[in-house]
């Protein structure tokens, strides 16, 4: 994909993802395309029961630790609560999703059969007694515009997930043209989806033998939970479980939306392991991109929750500093390249 006559490599990948609904629970159309993406360019992908997808690296280390590299392919959403005799479904959340960020307008109801549109409805404008109410997920109705009967015909039922719709996920580029604002619903996983595809064909093309074994792994179900990469390191026992996720910039957090990744200290389920983030910061450094620390009260990722039930004794969160989390999304596209280039210097570079 290019921007003016700026040739962005990883734009492309990241907008074949954008392309594929994957809320929590029903990632099976993600993980179909990125085992089909990653035999193509000649691994042998696997996967396992609860939906991950796993491709695994041999190190040239005698007695290598075991580093899982993990980015969730799941995203928020709604699911339906109650279809009205109208047609209109009522919802809640999917993961961390709040009405206010979803707006009225177009989404994609993933019925069993077949996806039809709708559009979000949250009352009209014009009334005093709904403009002085909060925006609560009791005020929001999606329209069909079909009985329930049809809808039931096309697979809609309780628990019947929603996303917002193609037309308006993006990505969209605005700004400077050295290093354009790139804006989509969402980045929340797909650009550490996009990394971590670039790693492993970057790995291949370039015959990258990094010194630790690896797993490599898009994992499932992180935004209600991070069930998938529980199951997968309770399996695999990594000796080092490492997120590449998002680096929410809040206002209580001093890191900056410059391209930079954040790398977490701590989270709000646990203390990431502080040899391991100056190791990262090190590599990364040394290949020429600087880090930035973060805590955050509010957030979690797969290596924390990982980290918490005792899968994995090691862990750390590496990821993109975006505005807008958990919304219509935004960052410069030189985050793109740096996030790559710092995790590349830790599979190459890292020797446990």
């Amino acid at each position: 994909m290019s921007f003016g006559s700026l040739e962005l490599p990883g734009l492309t990948l990241f907008e074949e993802l954008l392309e594929i609904p994957a809320p929590a629970g029903f990632e099976g159309p993600m993980a179909e395309f990125l085992v089909e993406k990653l035999k193509g360019w000649g691994f042998e992908p696997s996967l396992d029961d609860a939906g991950n997808v796993i491709v695994r690296v041999e190190g040239t280390k005698e007695d290598a630790p075991l580093v899982c590299l993990a980015a969730h392919i799941d995203e928020i959403g709604m699911v339906v609560t109650r279809i009205e005799e109208d047609g209109a479904l009522r919802v809640t959340r999917s993961g961390g999703l709040h009405p206010w960020k979803l707006g009225e307008g177009p989404v994609e109801i993933l019925g069993d059969c077949e996806t039809i549109l709708g559009a979000v409805s949250m009352g009209s404008g014009h009334s005093r007694s709904v403009v002085a109410q909060d925006v609560t997920w009791e005020r929001v109705r999606v329209l069909t515009g079909l009985t329930p009967q049809r809808l039931a015909g096309r697979g809609v039922r309780i628990g019947t997930p929603i996303v917002p719709a193609r037309a308006v996920r993006g990505p969209f580029l605005f700004g400077a043209a050295a290093d354009p604002m790139v804006a989509a619903w969402s980045f929340d996983n797909r650009l550490g989806v996009t990394v971590l595809l670039q790693l492993l064909k970057r790995a291949m093309d370039e015959d990258l033998r990094p010194h630790c074994r690896f797993l490599v792994a898009f994992t499932v179900q992180e935004e209600i939970g991070c069930h998938g990469a529980k199951i997968l390191a309770q399996r695999e026992r990594p000796d080092v479980f490492v997120a590449v996720d998002g680096s929410p910039l809040v206002p209580e957090c001093p890191i900056a939306l410059d391209g930079r990744p954040g790398i977490r200290s701590k989270d709000r389920v646990a203390t990431y392991d502080q040899e391991l983030l100056a190791d990262l910061c090190r590599l990364s450094a040394d290949a020429g991109v600087e880090l930035q620390p973060v805590v955050y009260d509010g957030a979690a990722s797969d290596a924390s929750l990982v980290y918490s039930i005792g899968a994995s004794p090691r862990a750390a969160c590496l990821g993109y500093v975006r505005e807008s989390s958990h919304g219509f999304e935004v960052a410069p596209h030189s985050t793109f390249d740096k996030l790559l280039t710092a995790i590349t210097a830790f599979f190459e570079h890292w020797e446990g």
